[in-house]
């Protein structure tokens, strides 16, 4: 399974579902990461996924790769993501389902514009606000 690390890689457990949250993290990370960054072009730094290679057939490849990324979007939902947040998500899917659907140069805007990665990057940084700002139980001395 791939893994992240970086800034806001990690969820601590709090507020949100805790434990519940980091899984679906997970398992959302996997999914954008298949969908955007599962191959290198050897010899670059240049990451691709199904998303570039599957909306190569015209209509239904955009059309299947943006369900996707909409259940991507939903499942964050579910995670405590905010109005604003899925909107933010939903724009990043309808810019790159649009953008993607130009044949063959939609291809390459899906290499660099990764959607799926950056709405991963940004439920990350809610729950890391949310577990920042979650207040901590009382630790009584024993």
């Amino acid at each position: 399974m791939l893994t992240r690390t970086g800034p806001g890689g990690g969820i601590r457990g709090q507020g949100h579902g805790g434990g519940k949250a980091a899984s679906v993290v997970a398992e959302l990370d996997f999914l954008a990461a298949m969908l955007d960054s599962r191959w290198r072009i050897p010899g670059t730094s240049i990451r691709f996924g199904l998303d570039a290679l599957v909306g190569l057939v015209p209509i239904l490849g955009d059309a299947a790769t943006s369900l996707v990324s909409a259940y991507i979007v939903l499942r964050a939902r579910s995670c405590g993501a905010g109005n604003f947040l899925v909107a933010r998500m939903l724009g990043n899917v309808l810019l790159d389902t649009v953008a993607g659907s130009v044949p063959i140069l939609g291809s390459i805007f899906d290499v660099y514009f990764k959607a799926n990665n950056r709405n991963i990057r940004l439920l990350r940084q809610h729950l890391a606000k949310a577990d920042i700002s979650s207040p901590r139980p009382a630790k009584h001395p024993a």
